[in-house]
C-alpha cells in the first residue's frame, strides 16, 4: 500500500510542479487497473521521455530535484508486473500513464 501511494504521490507532485491544472483518472480494463495523470505543462520532448525515467536524470536544471522520482515510480509499478508511460496529455502538457494488475492495486 505505501509503493502505491508513493508512486502516485511522485505522479501527482511532478504534474503540480510543472502544470496550472491537473487531472487525475482511475479505472479498471479487465484485470488491469489504469490511472493516468494529466497536467497543462511543457511535457516532454518524445526523443526524452524514455530518459526521464533514468536513475538521477533531472530534465529540467532550472527546477530543483534530485531526478529519482518517476525512477522510482518505474521500479515499483514494475515490480507489481505493472508499466508506466509517459503520453501527450489532452490538456496539452504531459499524461503519465500507470498499469497495474487489478489484484495487486491495493498493495
Amino acid at each position: 500500500r505505501q509503493a502505491f501511494k508513493r508512486a502516485i504521490t511522485n505522479l501527482v507532485s511532478n504534474a503540480a510542479r510543472f502544470g496550472d491544472q491537473i487531472v487525475i483518472r482511475a479505472a479498471t480494463e479487465r484485470n488491469w487497473l489504469r490511472i493516468e495523470v494529466d497536467d497543462d505543462g511543457p511535457g516532454i520532448p518524445e526523443p526524452l521521455r524514455e530518459r526521464m525515467f533514468e536513475r538521477g536524470v533531472q530534465l529540467d536544471q532550472q527546477r530543483p530535484g534530485s531526478g529519482l522520482g518517476l525512477n522510482i515510480v518505474r521500479d515499483l509499478v514494475q515490480t507489481y508486473g505493472g508499466s508506466v508511460q509517459a503520453l501527450i496529455s489532452p490538456l496539452g502538457g504531459l499524461r503519465m500513464q500507470l498499469w497495474l494488475p487489478a489484484a495487486d492495486a491495493d498493495h
